[in-house]
């Protein structure tokens, strides 16, 4: 890609300012009294701070626009689907593995997603037929997924680890399936499977790993030559990595 679109741009600027924000917050929340009470309280007064600033600006740029958040009735309009802090309890415990991320929804299918790491500065991005990559200082870095093919050999990320470990499955649960979608993407986790997951969280980044080679499988489909994208988002139950790997992940969790 020798450029980001317009409407991409756009996207990322509203993503790193709502992550601006997330970004000072985290800075100060280890220097809160370690009061369950005291974190809980700061974190979601930082959501809420977030998804003000992705509202008025999402709204301010396409105005036409639904923006849907966690738990909202997604229209059949155009709308973005949005997640003001993905690993919210990482945010919460000083981690630094959380993402803001934005996915454009036309017509049904995703059209251009961005997952924005604030705490790392890590921004990746996908525009549907355009390929998937992560941002770089001068050069962006073109995202593919991993080519393994054998489960025994395999990092599976995600949620349902106690599954996959009863079958020899390595496992990596960081607790953001935004961003371990979008290490799915980059190739650092070979699949994931994610369960009971809201479609704000996972929206954009089944578009990453789409876009860089992979498939997104919801766990009911029937046929899995090729995703149920409504499926995947109103269910939340999902399998991804390459096409091989994610028939016998699907095969597995079946």
């Amino acid at each position: 890609m020798s450029y980001i679109s317009t409407n991409l741009n756009l996207l990322m600027n509203i993503a790193k300012k709502a992550g601006g924000g997330l970004s000072r917050d985290f800075s100060e929340i280890e220097q809160l009294q370690t009061s369950v009470r005291g974190h809980s309280e700061f974190t979601k007064a930082a959501i809420d701070r977030t998804l003000k600033i992705l509202r008025v600006e999402l709204q301010k740029a396409r105005p036409q626009y639904a923006v849907v958040t966690r738990g909202g009735q997604i229209p059949n309009a155009p709308h973005f689907l949005v997640s003001a802090l993905d690993g919210e309890v990482n945010f919460m415990h000083g981690i630094p593995y959380f993402a803001v991320s934005i996915a454009e929804v036309v017509n049904g299918n995703i059209v251009s997603a961005v997952i924005y790491n604030p705490a790392t500065s890590d921004m990746f991005f996908a525009e549907k037929g355009n390929g998937a990559f992560k941002e770089g200082y001068r050069n962006h870095e073109r995202l593919r997924v991993s080519a393994r093919k054998d489960l025994a050999d395999a990092v599976i990320g995600g949620k349902d680890g106690a599954l996959m470990q009863q079958h020899a499955v390595a496992v990596r649960n960081f607790g953001a399936v935004s961003l371990d979608l979008a290490d799915v993407a980059a190739g650092k986790f070979d699949g994931i499977v994610s369960l009971a997951n809201d479609a704000a969280d996972i929206a954009s980044g089944v578009l990453l790993v789409r876009e860089a080679g992979g498939q997104v499988l919801a766990k009911e489909q029937k046929d899995i030559r090729d995703a149920d994208l409504g499926l995947v988002l109103s269910g939340g139950n999902l399998i991804a990595a390459n096409a091989e790997l994610g028939k016998k992940l699907f095969d597995l969790v079946k």
